[in-house]
């Protein structure tokens, strides 16, 4: 069931989403050649305190950092760790969210390590027009594979694929609420989409195949054929006026 949000409800979601927003930006501009992960998620956690909010992703389902960083040929759900450095060429997704006075706000972006190759920086772009591609969809009643569809066709129409296995999700009193948000799919269908509406849409666009495994941490979504991925998420709420992003500042 769908718990549609009121409007003083958004206003509390955005207010996380502010918050993870700013910490993102952080992280984005600490991305260079020789930057220790670790790093990334000491800040994170210091930014969201400071903040008086807590990181959502800490201890969810046993998960042991604030931010998830996935590098290169990772999807989601990587870890930060002292051992693992930025490297000239790597491409960094990082996925981020808050929780504050009871409301949760989710987002991710991905960020090139100083000079990148051109199918990269590709890959990177087009992920990101596939999620705005997607919000452009999220209006009252339209179908919530309208989303989907945009995300998929952006995707696929530039050479790459869409990962299947992990979806966007809605999102508000809960890090992960109904409806989950597939980025694939047949536009038209799907659940009616109304005003109140929190979800957070998040294309996750690999360079060859879609096929993904968890590695053996149990955690680390990776592509099976080794090639690159991209992830880009926005927390949007659907209102009278359209869709509105929460996750910026």
């Amino acid at each position: 069931m769908i718990d549609l949000k009121s409007k003083n409800e958004i206003k509390k979601i955005a207010e996380s989403g502010r918050m993870v927003a700013a910490v993102l930006k952080k992280l984005k501009s600490m991305v260079i050649p020789g930057l220790i992960t670790q790093e990334l998620d000491d800040t994170a956690r210091k930014m969201t305190k400071e903040f008086g909010a807590r990181p959502a992703f800490l201890g969810y389902r046993g998960y042991t950092a604030a931010v998830c960083v996935s590098i290169n040929d990772e999807v989601v759900h990587g870890f930060p760790s002292k051992k693992r450095i930025c490297k000239e060429g790597d491409i960094i997704s990082l996925d981020f969210g808050v929780e504050y006075g009871g409301y949760y706000a989710d987002a991710a972006l991905t960020v090139g390590v100083g000079k990148i190759s051109q199918l990269a920086k590709k890959l990177m772009d087009v992920t990101e027009q596939s999620l705005y591609k997607g919000i452009e969809k999220a209006v009252a009643g339209n179908k919530l594979y309208d989303i989907s569809a945009a995300v998929q066709q952006q995707a696929e129409s530039n050479g790459f694929s869409v990962v299947r296995d992990f979806v966007g999700h809605g999102v508000g009193r809960k890090l992960h609420e109904e409806p989950f948000v597939p980025n694939f799919g047949k536009a038209g269908t799907g659940i009616l989409l109304e005003v109140g509406t929190v979800i957070a849409i998040e294309p996750m666009v690999n360079e060859k195949k879609y096929d993904v495994k968890v590695l053996s941490d149990e955690w680390t979504v990776v592509t099976c054929d080794k090639g690159l991925s991209a992830h880009y998420e926005h927390t949007i709420a659907i209102t009278e006026s359209g869709p509105v992003i929460l996750t910026k500042e």
